[in-house]
C-alpha cells in the first residue's frame, strides 16, 4: 500500500483543510482536547444528547474560570459547541436522530485521530512489546497458511501443531504449568484495551463512509433529470463500491462475528476473568471495559441506520416519481376526456362504422369464481328475551392496556447484564404500574418463553403498591428468565 507523499505542498495543503492539524493549532486546543477526551474517547461514549453535553461543558468552564480567572474562556458552553460543530472547524458532529427533536454531538474521526495523536505523547509507564511481537508472528502465520493452496503442507503444519499441544498436555498432566507472570499479563491486557477502544474509532471511519455516500444521494436525487434506471444504477454502484471495498468487507465480517449470541457470551465470560487477575487490578482498568463489546453493537447499529436511511431516500425517490408520472397520466386521460366531449355533438361526415356494444367486454378464465357449496343457515326457534339486571356500566369503559413490547423490553434490558433474572427481581427492578394485570402479562410472556423456567415446585413472593396506595401480594411459582 503506497503511502501518500509528505512533500511541502501537500503538507501546506493539509494544514489548512485537515481539521484534526487545524485543532492541534487551536487557540483553545487544551480546551477542546481535554474536554473532548473527557466526555467522549475515556467513557467510550459514541454520541451524546446536545442538552447533556451543554450541562458537562458549563460544570467543567466553571471550575476552569476558578482555576484561570473569571475573565478565561468568556464564551457561553452553548457558543463553544456551535463553533465546533460548525463546518469551518469540522471537530464535532451534529445531528438529529430518526425520531429526536434534540440535537446530539459526536466525535469526527478526524478530531479522534487528533486526540489519540496527543495522548501517544504522554510516556507511558509501561511499554509492552512481547505481546505486539507475538501478535504480528500470528498474523504472519494466518496469511501464509491462509493462501498457502498445497494441501499436504497445511497438513504437515497441522500436524506440527497438534504434536506441540500432545506434548503441552503431556506436561500439564505431568504437574508442569507454564503460568504467564504478572508482566505478561499487563502487557496483553494494554495492548487489548488498545485495540478494543481503536474499534469505536474505526465505526466512525465507516460511519462517515456511508454518510458522505447518503449525502450524494440526496444532491443527485435532488438534481437529477434523466430516468429511475440510471440514477438507481449509479447509486447502487457506489453503495456496492464501498461495501464490496476492503474497509466494507472488514466492517461485514466484524459485524456477524459481533452478532453471534455464543461470541457475545464468550466475550463477556473472557473479560469477567480476566478482570478478576490480580496483575490486572494493579493496573486500575476502566470498568467500562466490560461492557465494551455492547458499546460496539450500539456504534455498529448507528452506522447500520445511516445504511437504512440511505434506502428509505431512493425508496422515497421511487414513490415520489411514481406520484408524478400517475398524475401525467391521469393529465392526459383528462385531456383526452375533455377532447371527447367536445366532440360529442359533432357528427362525422361520410360512412361509420356500427358497435354492437358500446365497449368490449373481457372475461378471462382465471377471473372466473370456483364452485362454492350453498351454505345451509341453521335457524333456532329460541326467543332472546332482553335482561334487566343492574350493574356498574363503568367496568366496561376502564380497561388497561398493557405494553406487552415494553416489558419484553424491560426483560431484555436487564438481561444484558446478567444471564438470568427471576420474576421477583424483575418486578423489583421495574415496579408494576398497572397491577395484577401487568403480572399476568408477565406469566404470559414466561409461558410463550421457550428459555424462560417455570418451577413449580418452588414459589416467589411479589409486592407492589397499587393506584389506591394499598400494597398487594401474590404468590407464584419461581419464574425465571434466561438469555
Amino acid at each position: 500500500m503506497k503511502e501518500t507523499s509528505l512533500d511541502f505542498d501537500s503538507l501546506d495543503s493539509l494544514k489548512r483543510v485537515h481539521p484534526g492539524w487545524r485543532l492541534l493549532v487551536a487557540d483553545h486546543a487544551p480546551l477542546l482536547i481535554s474536554f473532548l477526551h473527557r466526555c467522549f474517547i475515556e467513557p467510550n461514549l459514541r454520541t451524546l444528547p446536545e442538552k447533556d453535553l451543554v450541562y458537562r461543558l458549563e460544570d467543567y468552564l466553571y471550575h476552569l474560570r476558578e482555576k484561570k480567572g473569571k475573565d478565561s474562556f468568556k464564551r457561553s458552553a452553548k457558543e463553544y459547541l456551535e463553533e465546533w460543530a460548525a463546518d469551518a472547524r469540522g471537530w464535532l458532529r451534529k445531528y438529529y436522530p430518526i425520531g429526536d427533536d434534540e440535537p446530539h454531538f459526536d466525535l469526527t474521526p478526524s478530531t479522534e485521530k487528533a486526540i489519540e495523536w496527543v495522548v501517544s505523547l504522554r510516556r507511558k509507564q509501561f511499554v509492552g512489546t512481547e505481546s505486539r511481537l507475538m501478535t504480528i508472528f500470528e498474523l504472519l502465520r494466518q496469511m501464509a497458511e491462509g493462501t498457502d493452496a498445497d494441501p499436504e503442507t497445511r497438513i504437515a503444519e497441522l500436524e506440527k501443531r497438534r504434536s506441540q499441544l500432545d506434548i503441552e498436555i503431556q506436561n500439564i498432566r505431568a504437574g508442569h504449568l507454564n503460568l504467564m507472570d504478572g508482566t505478561q499479563i499487563k502487557d496483553r491486557f494494554l495492548q487489548m484495551s488498545g485495540t478494543a477502544r481503536g474499534l469505536l474509532s474505526d465505526f466512525r471511519e465507516v460511519d462517515q463512509n456511508f454518510r458522505e455516500l447518503d449525502r450524494n444521494v440526496r444532491d443527485r436525487i435532488a438534481t437529477w433529470e434523466g430516468g429511475r434506471g440510471a440514477l438507481l444504477e449509479d447509486v447502487f454502484g457506489a453503495s456496492d463500491a464501498i461495501g464490496d471495498s476492503d474497509q466494507g468487507k472488514s466492517f461485514r465480517a466484524f459485524w456477524d462475528f459481533l452478532m453471534s449470541p455464543t461470541r457475545q457470551e464468550e466475550l463477556t465470560s473472557l473479560l469477567e476473568t480476566v478482570f478478576k487477575l490480580p496483575p490486572v487490578e494493579e493496573l486500575k482498568p476502566d470498568r467500562h471495559l466490560l461492557r465494551i463489546h455492547y458499546d460496539w453493537l450500539q456504534a455498529g447499529e448507528l452506522t447500520q441506520r445511516t445504511v437504512a436511511r440511505l434506502s428509505e431516500q431512493l425508496r422515497r425517490y421511487l414513490d415520489d416519481r411514481s406520484l408524478l408520472e400517475n398524475r401525467r397520466i391521469m393529465g392526459i386521460l383528462k385531456g383526452i376526456e375533455k377532447h371527447a366531449i367536445a366532440l360529442r355533438g359533432i357528427q362525422p361526415d361520410g360512412d361509420m362504422m356500427e358497435l354492437e356494444e358500446p365497449s368490449p367486454s373481457v372475461e378471462l378464465a382465471m377471473e372466473r369464481p370456483l364452485f362454492t357449496a350453498p351454505f345451509k343457515p341453521l335457524i333456532s326457534d329460541q326467543i332472546l328475551l332482553s335482561g334487566d339486571q343492574q350493574f356498574q356500566a363503568e367496568a366496561l369503559f376502564n380497561q388497561e392496556y398493557v405494553d406487552k413490547e415494553r416489558m419484553k423490553a424491560q426483560i431484555r434490558k436487564a438481561l444484558q447484564e446478567r444471564k438470568q433474572i427471576s420474576l421477583e427481581e424483575l418486578v423489583r427492578t421495574y415496579p408494576l404500574e398497572q397491577g395484577l394485570a401487568e403480572l399476568v402479562t408477565y406469566l404470559s410472556l414466561a409461558a410463550e418463553d421457550a428459555r424462560a423456567v417455570i418451577a413449580e415446585s418452588e414459589q416467589q413472593t411479589l409486592l407492589w403498591t397499587d393506584k389506591t396506595g394499598v400494597t398487594r401480594q401474590a404468590i407464584l411459582p419461581l419464574i425465571l428468565f434466561n438469555r
